[in-house]
């Protein structure tokens, strides 16, 4: 099975970490800034063909805004790096493991941006529902700029029953939510964790609020009540880092 990737971020990390993957790249022919030239010359270092093609062509693959450049890759199961029964003994061997849990994100956008902030904030896998959460589709991918190849992202069938497994590997479970009593930055985050953040909304599922060992939320100074769920997660992520002394 084939899939559709496109953005230079997402074409630039799959040519330098899976260019095998790539089945075929087509680049837009009146495009050759300096972006475009260092991604034609990764593609024949790694020796990738490609093809230039009109801008039309390229809006025939994909509907989204694709800088140019497109690619038709080899699909893989995400999950096939890292399985569900296999997180928590993956896990185990890490000294300080940090996770982070996205219930109900269904958002590609909000997946990729996640994705990303995990990537940069060291997170070790990302874990989603199988049912009510974004698939990690070419936008997602764009969106996450690389970190969705290095990053495992493990879909589970029973979220409440895979959190339960990761306190019993030795994680402390923190949920986020707006009618927690402590701040994120008086929880210690320093701990084995996994960091779970809720749907914007209608946040954490009752089940899942119910699974977590500590409740934490964002200080909301303004007017707003809530931040967008990926700007929530890179703000925590962050001062997990922090916290641990990166």
């Amino acid at each position: 099975m084939s899939e559709v990737a496109f953005g230079i971020h997402a074409i630039n990390s799959l040519l330098r970490r899976s260019p095998d993957r790539i089945l075929s790249l087509s680049i837009q022919v009146d495009r050759n800034d300096k972006r475009i030239q260092e991604l034609v010359s990764l593609a024949q270092n790694q020796g990738v063909a490609l093809a230039r093609v009109p801008k039309a062509e390229l809006d025939e693959l994909t509907t989204e805004r694709h800088q140019g450049v497109v690619a038709v890759i080899e699909r893989i199961e995400t999950t096939a790096l890292l399985s569900e029964r296999d997180l928590p003994s993956f896990l185990g061997a890490i000294a300080c493991p940090l996770v982070l849990v996205l219930d109900g994100v269904t958002d590609p956008h909000n997946l990729g941006a996640c994705l990303r902030s995990a990537d940069a904030a060291g997170v070790h896998a990302v874990v989603v529902p199988k049912d009510n959460s974004a698939e990690l589709n070419a936008t997602a991918r764009k969106v996450a700029s690389g970190a969705a190849d290095v990053v495992p992202l493990v879909s589970v069938t029973n979220l409440a029953r895979t959190l339960k497994a990761l306190k019993d590997a030795g994680l402390w479970v923190i949920g986020t939510t707006g009618d927690a009593d402590v701040l994120v930055y008086e929880q210690d985050l320093a701990l084995p964790a996994a960091i779970v953040m809720g749907a914007e909304g209608a946040g954490m599922r009752r089940l899942t609020t119910e699974a977590c060992d500590f409740l934490v939320k964002l200080p909301m100074l303004g007017a707003v009540s809530s931040l967008n769920v990926s700007v929530a997660t890179g703000i925590i992520l962050f001062e997990a880092v922090r916290q641990r002394g990166a």
